[in-house]
């Protein structure tokens, strides 16, 4: 398969991962009585920052791939450094901005927490052919 198709597969998984377990976890804001619209608005920038940030992450791992089956693998290495600085800053300042904009503190950051079990549960659900 393509591995463009493949991010792209992967970062859909990801995004309908983060919308299901950020649903879930505003239904538990609601049953315990918490539930205000800071709350969907926290859980939506959350889930948008941490879908955002694989995408970005498995475009860089592919490209640097390439670079290595090209023999630099050296810059592919710097590459991948250099994103994961960036995207560590760029998650880092949208989550200040959410805060400043009144976002609910725990709806904004628990979606970054998500990714781990989304992908661990696709992996098990997954084809074997994937």
């Amino acid at each position: 398969m393509d591995p463009r198709k493949i991010v792209w597969k992967e970062t859909a998984i990801v995004a309908v991962g983060e919308l299901i377990c950020s649903g879930a976890m505003i239904a538990v804001f609601a049953a315990l009585g918490y539930f205000q619209m800071n709350v969907l608005w926290g859980a939506l920038e959350g889930s948008l920052v941490m879908t955002v940030n694989y995408f970005f992450m498995a475009v860089t791992v592919n490209q640097a791939a390439d670079r290595a089956e090209r023999g630099e693998v050296k810059q592919g290495q710097k590459m991948i450094q250099l994103s994961s600085l960036i995207r560590l800053v760029l998650m880092g300042v949208a989550m200040v901005v959410g805060i400043k904009l009144g976002a609910n503190v725990i709806a904004l950051v628990l979606p970054l927490a998500f990714l781990r079990p989304i992908l661990m549960l696709a992996e098990f659900f997954g084809k074997k052919g994937d």
